[in-house]
């Protein structure tokens, strides 16, 4: 799996991964190491966010489907121009850059507009003020997972990071065991018969 972290802002830290500059980049997902905090700064904590579902679907959908058109064009204008003015520090040259290998892969997440996402982290606060989400499109077709960071722009929440990753859609279930019994009585039968000899005789046919 490919794990793409775009975003800006110095000394943004999420789930341990601290991100600096305007566009940091990882060529696979690896455990997160928690970023220390100074003893004389207690840690702020994070809050639950005050949008509704609708909101979400809304926030994932566009974003995601903004990115998919923009690999399928080649321009990612659009999509830097929907972002907060932290991520368009990336100029669009860029983000195609960044995304070049989805582009040759040919991703698509055009599916992102049926399908419904199932959320591992809900929508949050962070203490820097940002809203923070991720997830998963189970089938589009492959598994798609995603994390999202928003910041507030004119009361709005526009882009401010994006990381995506694509994985195995879920593994084939093995046969239930009802089936391998019986195919194991069966097998069981046929061993036990010996060729040639029936279970039972026929009757001699009549003659006239």
């Amino acid at each position: 799996m490919t794990l793409r972290w775009v975003s800006a802002g110095l000394g943004l830290s999420v789930l341990g991964l601290l991100i600096l500059g305007a566009v940091a980049t990882s060529a696979q997902q690896t455990s997160p190491q928690p970023h220390p905090a100074m003893p004389s700064q207690p840690q702020a904590a994070t809050k639950p966010a005050n949008i509704d579902r609708n909101g979400v679907l809304m926030l994932i959908r566009s974003t995601l489907l903004a990115l998919d058109h923009a690999n399928k064009t080649g321009n990612y204008t659009v999509l830097r121009d929907l972002g907060a003015p932290g991520f368009q520090v990336n100029t669009a040259a860029r983000l195609a850059e960044i995304f070049v290998k989805q582009r040759g892969d040919k991703l698509d997440l055009s599916g992102v507009a049926v399908i419904d996402p199932q959320l591992s982290l809900l929508p949050q606060i962070e203490p820097n003020g940002l809203l923070h989400m991720a997830g998963f499109f189970p089938s589009v077709p492959s598994q798609v997972n995603f994390e999202l960071l928003f910041a507030p722009v004119e009361g709005q929440w526009r882009l401010f990071g994006v990381s995506l990753s694509v994985g195995q859609s879920a593994p084939v279930a093995p046969p239930a065991p009802e089936a391998s019994a019986a195919k194991a009585v069966v097998s069981q039968k046929q061993a036990t018969t010996k060729p040639g000899v029936t279970s039972k005789q026929s009757a001699p046919s009549a003659t006239h």
